[in-house]
C-alpha cells in the first residue's frame, strides 16, 4: 500500500470542506472571479458545486490548486482597532 505524501495539503480534506473553505475566504463572487465556472458564478451553492466538481476533473483540479494556495498563504488577521493611547 502507498502511504500519503507528507505535507500534502489535500490529505484527509474532503471536496466539500475545500469548497466551504474557499467560499469562507473569498465569497462566491471572489471564487467565481478566480475560477470562472458557472457553478460559482450563477446561483452558486455548495451542493451544485460539488455535483459539478465531482464529474469534472479539470474544474476539480483548479479548486484543489486554489485550496493548496490558500492554505499555504493564510490571510493575516485584521489589525486591531486603534486604542486610546
Amino acid at each position: 500500500m502507498s502511504e500519503p505524501r507528507q505535507g500534502d495539503a489535500l490529505h484527509g480534506v474532503t471536496l466539500k470542506a475545500m469548497v466551504e473553505h474557499l467560499v469562507a475566504r473569498y465569497g462566491w463572487e471572489g471564487l467565481g472571479a478566480r475560477i470562472d465556472i458557472r457553478c460559482f458564478t450563477q446561483d452558486p451553492s455548495v451542493t451544485s458545486s460539488l455535483k459539478f466538481l465531482r464529474k469534472t476533473e479539470w474544474a476539480r483540479a483548479k479548486v484543489e490548486s486554489l485550496y493548496r494556495h490558500s492554505v499555504a498563504h493564510p490571510r493575516k488577521s485584521a489589525a486591531p482597532p486603534a486604542g486610546d493611547a
